[in-house]
């Protein structure tokens, strides 16, 4: 049965061409993800912040070896695109922003972002989210961005928000952590906000 509507991105736009860099502009350095990224990612993840708001843990470093080299075939496979966030001069990670959950044929993607514990505070997580919402928008040609958050998690509203998500409910109980259920914050952005 056909579509009454083209997609709104057409396949093949992600997979024909390389995973740009991205730069900020003010220092910092959206990159692909890099094999030797792997022990930088796993030493950020044995924050416990970071046990607080991701469902997952990083045991060792070939695990998270396993995470990069996936995070690369996302953007072949057109269904995620993730980028280390590095300062643009030494190359030091600070954080991570991706895309994720593409369906490029309905123009819709979910934003997602973690940082460092040294780069907290600093605005990382709003330039990098601020510059890839830019580029989805202005060169992939998606239409709707959408990123969610524990309730709980202040700064990350924080960060939404700054970076021009907007808040459209609450998803009860949507997500499982190691200590509960969680409801979650929904945001998001269509082009042309």
């Amino acid at each position: 049965m056909p579509y009454l509507t083209s997609p709104v991105v057409p396949a093949g736009t992600l997979a024909r061409t390389a995973q740009p860099a991205l730069p900020t502009g003010d220092g910092l350095l959206l990159r692909p993800w890099r094999k030797q990224d792997a022990p930088a990612v796993h030493a950020a993840f044995q924050d416990p912040l970071m046990h607080q708001w991701h469902i997952r843990a990083a045991d060792s470093e070939e695990e998270v070896a396993g995470w990069i080299a996936e995070w690369q075939r996302g953007w072949q496979e057109e269904r995620e695109a993730q980028w280390a966030v590095v300062d643009a001069g030494e190359g030091e990670l600070l954080g991570r922003v991706a895309l994720r959950q593409i369906l490029l044929g309905d123009g819709v993607a979910e934003v997602a972002y973690w940082t460092v514990a040294r780069a907290r505070g600093r605005g990382v997580a709003v330039r990098a989210t601020t510059v890839l919402s830019r580029w989805a928008f202005d060169e992939i040609g998606l239409h709707r961005l959408e990123l969610s958050h524990a309730t709980a998690n202040e700064a990350s509203c924080r960060v939404a928000v700054k970076a021009g998500f907007a808040p459209e409910g609450t998803r009860r109980s949507a997500l499982l952590h190691p200590d509960g259920w969680h409801d979650m914050h929904l945001h998001a952005r269509v082009r042309g906000d």
